[in-house]
């Protein structure tokens, strides 16, 4: 049997997709636009020392393995296995065979691939280098994926042909107005990136706004661009954790894509820290990803933990709601707009494919093949319901009043 068929046999004999392998053989459905090449033994020997998705992905990272077409429709076309589901007579066959070619253990890990973060999980200096691994890996590489709003978290689409900037405006819009935000307020965006909430805030309500991030490139970048936009009057990031920032004070607290990187232990700290920074009746917009539900466990798989978010966590919303409600807001709204990331993760995509050669120049091979693979598989468990994307909102109340208008404004 060749190599296409054992994948065949692992991956079921009716695949939408066609499978290619080094020794010549084919298997799935032959002439389709999307097909998986089996370069190299080095593929099985890649699941056969990591099963399952950390595997699937350093093969594909290492090269081992390519999919030629749409990644999205490669992995759709993929069912939930790993070598462990194989029966097994079909791994012995699978081991008799890469004995052939003597690769069945001694594989590379990619270089990009994250190495544990010194210190203790959560602490400053460890968020830190999480922080740094992710996302100072170029600012030319970002904008080739998140493109000109360089917002890196879930859009809001009015309407489905909406495009990415329409529908990144319109984000940070709903988030200016669950905050009620108006001239002269004070805002802190904790976690704010590339700046993208904090200009948004000054320019279209004239709000004097603070953004903190751990990632140097982004504060870099972010001051560059309040300059370049006028805003130097109104708007600030500064390159600092959050638990750093001193002034207090603030009419709202926006928090758009942070918690991931928190940790469910820190959570009762991380309200009452920015709880503390609100004057009574400030409101506080919580914007992250989430799981289902509590069956789940809060870190990622293997291949997000390593190539992705090192030390990320998600829970479900009700955790962080409950969090909220034990540490001084009064929780006022809340929704899920898991089908706009799955929109967002579609547009840079296809940012990402529009780009390659550029990107690839910019960040490299490697990572940017990490890319392609995280962000289609993201895609797809968004749609699927395997992740969601919530946003909460809570008030720190005035005494008893909430200053909120009988129905939501927004």
């Amino acid at each position: 049997m060749g190599w296409a068929g054992v994948f065949e046999r692992i991956l079921g004999d009716d695949l939408s997709i066609e499978i290619r392998a080094f020794d010549g053989s084919r298997a799935g459905t032959a002439g389709s636009d999307v097909c998986v090449e089996v370069r190299s033994p080095l593929a099985l020997s890649h699941l056969a020392t990591a099963p399952g998705e950390l595997g699937l992905a350093r093969a594909y990272v290492s090269g081992a393995l390519e999919v030629h077409g749409d990644m999205y429709t490669a992995l759709a076309a993929f069912p939930t296995v790993t070598l462990n589901d194989v029966p097994p007579e079909l791994r012995r066959e699978l081991a008799f065979k890469l004995a052939g070619y003597r690769f069945w253990w001694p594989v590379r890990v990619p270089e990009v691939e994250h190495r544990s973060s010194r210190g203790w999980r959560h602490s400053k200096r460890r968020d830190s280098q999480s922080i740094s691994y992710h996302y100072d890996v170029s600012n030319r590489f970002y904008e080739y994926v998140l493109g000109p709003s360089m917002a890196y978290t879930c859009a809001v689409y009015p309407e489905q042909d909406a495009t990415l900037e329409q529908a990144q405006f319109t984000k940070h819009d709903l988030v200016a107005r669950k905050l009620d935000l108006k001239k002269g307020q004070r805002l802190l965006d904790v976690g704010c990136g590339w700046g993208g909430m904090v200009m948004h805030a000054a320019e279209h309500y004239g709000v004097r706004a603070l953004g903190v991030t751990l990632s140097r490139q982004q504060a870099q970048w972010a001051q560059k661009a309040i300059a370049e936009r006028g805003l130097a009057d109104l708007a600030e990031v500064r390159h600092m954790d959050y638990r750093d920032v001193q002034e207090s004070g603030f009419d709202a607290v926006s928090s758009i894509g942070l918690t991931e990187h928190i940790g469910v232990k820190q959570l009762p700290h991380y309200f009452s820290f920015l709880q503390d920074k609100l004057v009574p009746g400030g409101r506080m917009l919580n914007h992250c990803i989430t799981r289902p539900h509590g069956h789940q466990k809060a870190k990622p798989g293997k291949f997000i933990g390593r190539y992705v978010f090192p030390d990320g966590e998600l829970e479900p919303v009700g955790t962080l709601v409950s969090a909220m409600n034990d540490h001084g807001f009064e929780v006022r709204h809340e929704e899920n707009l898991r089908e706009h990331y799955a929109l967002t993760l579609r547009d840079w995509c296809r940012n990402l494919e529009r780009n390659w050669k550029s990107a690839v120049a910019e960040a490299g091979l490697a990572r940017a093949r990490v890319w392609r693979l995280y962000m289609a598989a993201c895609q797809l468990g968004f749609e699927r319901n395997n992740v969601q994307l919530h946003q909460v909102l809570g008030v720190k109340l005035d005494g008893t009043d909430a200053g909120m208008p009988l129905r939501p404004a927004f």
